[in-house]
């Protein structure tokens, strides 16, 4: 039997690697896993050899022990891979494909899958719509920062690279298709960024600097990035982008600064429910409705919001007891006033996965540079969660086989 090592959530604060058994075409009890989904049969699924999996911000919530994630959940849903066995039921999918693996888990057979809202799938998932590897209350499908990973619904889920020899060739670029940068590119898409667009991001971690990679692709005029972390701040700057450094005032004025004006035509919250209050640095008390009220306040009449950033509904160190079930003080008024769209939940990959993928192949854009991917192995991944906890501007890119120079 071959080995399996993986990246697994021990408790707040705590990663660790252990042994975990090889995947088999069935879904086994294990932590996390929707005991409605034990024993369920894998025969349209494929084994991957893990090419490179990356830590994400959404797996950092779970790690501070903010999610009701259990102990020995295996981390770990943005998965890159190469084909090593297929299940009796995949028909076009081959041992040998190198493939994106979206995040989100699809059927392909149900109302939502069949309207391209694979991020709420109705079949994968016994407690609610939408599905995740290696995520809390999602299912129990097990996460990709592994040796090898299970991807059920094959056929319909894996993106197959066209070449393999250029694909490796960008092989950091292309890890982030499997959430950070549709992700990121959601949120601009759902906040209405176009041709000329002025937009204005809160957050400059990584799904906040794809989605400003976005906005440039799609066209925007002035792409401004805000955030606490100076040296997330510069990887913004790095690409072209405006900045507003929170720790010296709200955005509206700096906004104004660098427009003229104290508004945008179009906001994206990739903060989420950890969001902290301006002006106080890195001690800035947490108050999870500020950046959708001030996404509000500096989003120009008739505009939109796009919300990739990751609400709960389960957050033991919420705030007060209405945080801790994820019901935020919102000014809904002034979103209803000023007829603000709002676009939240997971980013559908699949809508926008293949494109990105040809504008990556195609030298459009350089995902990678601009969110400063790096290759760890999977022994460091404990040491990549510490650091990109504490602030680090870069994206860890898990190696577990050695693909990865």
């Amino acid at each position: 039997m071959t080995g399996n090592k993986a990246v697994a959530y021990k408790g707040p604060g705590k990663v660790e690697l252990i042994d975990i058994d090889y995947p088999t075409f069935e879904l086994k009890d294990g932590p996390g896993v929707n005991p409605a989904n034990v024993g369920r049969a894998v025969n349209h699924g494929v084994i991957l050899k893990t090419v490179a999996t990356n830590i994400c911000g959404s797996d950092q919530h779970m790690v501070r022990g903010r999610t009701t994630a259990p102990p020995d959940l295996v981390l770990g849903h943005e998965i890159t891979g190469e084909v090593v066995e297929v299940g009796r039921d995949v028909e076009f999918i081959k041992v040998g494909d190198v493939c994106s693996v979206p995040f989100n888990i699809a059927c392909g057979r149900c109302r939502n899958c069949k309207e391209r809202k694979t991020g709420i799938c109705l079949n994968v998932n016994p407690d609610r719509p939408g599905s995740a590897y290696g995520y809390v209350d999602m299912g129990g499908w097990v996460g990709g920062q592994a040796n090898y990973v299970l991807v059920p619904y094959a056929d319909w889920n894996l993106l197959k690279f066209p070449d393999k020899d250029r694909a490796m060739e960008k092989i950091l670029d292309l890890a982030m298709l499997s959430d950070i940068f549709p992700t990121g590119f959601h949120g601009a898409v759902t906040a209405g960024v176009g041709v000329g667009s002025t937009v204005y991001i809160a957050g400059a971690g990584p799904v906040g600097l794809a989605a400003a990679t976005s906005a440039h692709l799609l066209g925007a005029a002035v792409v401004i990035v805000g955030d606490l972390n100076e040296d997330r701040l510069a990887r913004a700057r790095s690409f072209g982008c405006e900045t507003v450094d929170l720790t010296k005032g709200g955005p509206a004025e700096q906004i104004e600064q660098i427009l003229g004006v104290p508004e945008v035509d179009c906001g994206v919250d990739a903060v989420g429910f950890e969001a902290r209050g301006h002006g106080h640095g890195k001690d800035a008390e947490e108050a999870p409705a500020t950046v959708l009220n001030s996404l509000m306040d500096i989003t120009a009449a008739g505009g939109a919001l796009g919300i990739p950033g990751l609400y709960v509904t389960g957050d033991p160190g919420g705030v007060d007891e209405a945080a801790k079930k994820g019901a935020l003080s919102l000014s809904l008024g002034t979103g209803w006033a000023k007829s603000l769209s709002f676009t939240t939940g997971q980013c559908p990959v699949m809508k926008y996965n293949r494109q990105l993928m040809m504008a990556i192949l195609n030298d459009k854009v350089h995902i990678a540079k601009n969110v400063n991917a790096k290759a760890i192995t999977l022994e460091e991944a404990p040491q990549g969660y510490a650091e990109f906890d504490a602030g680090a501007a870069t994206k860890y890119v898990l190696n577990p086989n050695g693909y990865l120079s």
